[in-house]
């Protein structure tokens, strides 16, 4: 996160809401973002309980600011940057992904349908802050429309990018967990339209997240695996709160992570296409290199945030991008994370293969890897990654600092970053066994008090 945002994180503002993210704080906010733009704004949200306090108040905003905005409901992330890059001038998710459901979030994305860059975040600050946003004169004040077709049309241009025949007649079931969160709005359609046998769990639209919670990580999805296994599911699928992530449970109820669901679907696009470029983060494994070496793919590696992979897919012409956590990026629909393709291409994978997704996840290369994180204040952050350079850079290991400190040992990497939305860092490792993974991260985490409780 960069020292000299006064609001936005890594992509966007996700705070408590009704707390510190108001309906006062989100209009203003929307007010500063519209003067920007001065166009035709798309806005929706996700399933939170606060999503249509927070929305009608942006809408009240961007109208002041002499703004046409378009309504398109309750819906997934990337089913917004969608309709943005197809239709409209830019656009606001209120959404805070896998946050608790006391969080709340507002994303604005520019005409692309990919998060607002640096320059933008700080030109909506100043307006926020040191200025006043534009108040169109009561005759130029915008228009509110709805568009409640955009999810029906974003379903079919998932189904148009895969072999939807070999998908049916794979006969393939599925069990899905949305979560209750967006992508209980496209998810069970999409997979229904695909020909699945679909079970579905925690797939009404409830803001309380009652099922579990919306971070799609293990220990939160017992549920999914244990009906996987008992109803002899094909694969289990997991979004998060606004579905632009997807984890996937093998048939024999194993946690697959999030990177090897990438590097399965990188070693088929690449294959497909006859090789191409890669974009990814330097959080990310190192297996994603070995498959774009083994197909004739190139990586390269941004900072974290699926913005800044997206942006550099568009500048670049990459195939195909994504994060360790289960994002995937097809920028040839989304500049963003996608759910609904991921899941739909998995399944392609599977039925085309016409083996279990365990057989083809065994096939890539094998890291082991671990991930820890520490709570820290925000304004301690850059002093601490500093002086972790230093140390490390002393004892003559190589680093990146492309994001945070990545340092490279002989036997693996760890890398400590600071989290863009929350005040902590995150410590992921990477190693050929799983005991030094886990020494590395707890290295890592070492090295963060120590610092930490310096000040």
């Amino acid at each position: 996160m960069s020292i000299d945002k006064r609001l936005f994180g890594t992509f966007g503002v996700r705070r408590t809401a009704n707390d510190i993210l108001t309906p006062e704080f989100a209009s203003r906010l929307a007010a500063s973002y519209g003067t920007l733009i001065q166009g035709k704004i798309a806005i929706g949200g996700d399933t939170r309980t606060t999503t249509p306090m927070i929305k009608y108040a942006i809408i009240a905003g961007l109208l002041s600011s002499g703004c046409e905005v378009v309504d398109l409901g309750i819906l997934p992330t990337p089913t917004v940057q969608y309709a943005v890059r197809k239709y409209y001038d830019g656009g606001i998710i209120v959404t805070a992904s896998h946050n608790p459901p006391k969080y709340n979030g507002i994303k604005f994305v520019d005409s692309q349908g990919i998060g607002i860059n640096d320059e933008d975040d700080i030109a909506i600050e100043k307006l926020y802050f040191d200025s006043q946003p534009k108040r169109a004169s009561w005759e130029n004040i915008g228009n509110l429309y709805t568009n409640d077709k955009i999810i029906d049309e974003y379903i079919e241009e998932v189904l148009f990018r895969v072999d939807v025949t070999a998908i049916k007649d794979a006969k393939l079931k599925v069990v899905l967990d949305c979560g209750s969160g967006a992508g209980c709005f496209t998810a069970p359609y999409i997979l229904q339209k695909l020909g699945c046998d679909v079970i579905t769990l925690n797939c009404q639209a409830d803001g309380f997240f009652p099922g579990r919670d919306p971070e799609p990580i293990e220990a939160n999805l017992g549920d999914l695996i244990a009906t996987v296994k008992d109803l002899g599911a094909d694969i289990g699928i997991a979004h998060d709160g606004d579905a632009d992530r997807t984890i996937c449970i093998d048939e024999k109820g194993n946690f697959i992570l999030g990177d090897k669901t990438f590097t399965l679907v990188e070693k088929h696009m690449l294959k497909e296409n006859n090789g191409g470029l890669i974009v990814t983060t330097v959080a990310t494994s190192s297996a994603i290199y070995d498959i774009a070496n083994e197909y004739n793919g190139k990586v390269i590696a941004t900072a974290v945030g699926d913005l800044l992979v997206a942006r550099k897919l568009m500048e670049e012409n990459g195939l195909f991008g994504g994060e360790e956590n289960g994002g995937l990026i097809f920028p040839d629909f989304v500049y963003g994370r996608d759910a609904g393709l991921t899941v739909a291409k998995i399944l392609e994978i599977m039925a085309k293969e016409k083996r279990p997704i365990s057989e083809l996840v065994a096939e890539l290369p094998v890291y082991y890897s671990e991930k820890m994180k520490i709570e820290c204040a925000d304004n301690i952050k850059q002093e601490v990654m500093d002086k972790i350079a230093d140390e490390v850079s002393t004892l003559g290991y190589d680093i990146d600092t492309t994001d945070g400190v990545k340092i490279f040992k002989e036997d693996g990497w760890v890398i400590i970053r600071p989290s863009g939305t929350e005040p902590i860092f995150r410590c992921f490792s990477e190693s050929d066994s799983q005991e030094k993974a886990t020494e590395m991260a707890k290295w890592g985490i070492f090295l963060i008090e120590k610092y930490k409780n310096e000040k």
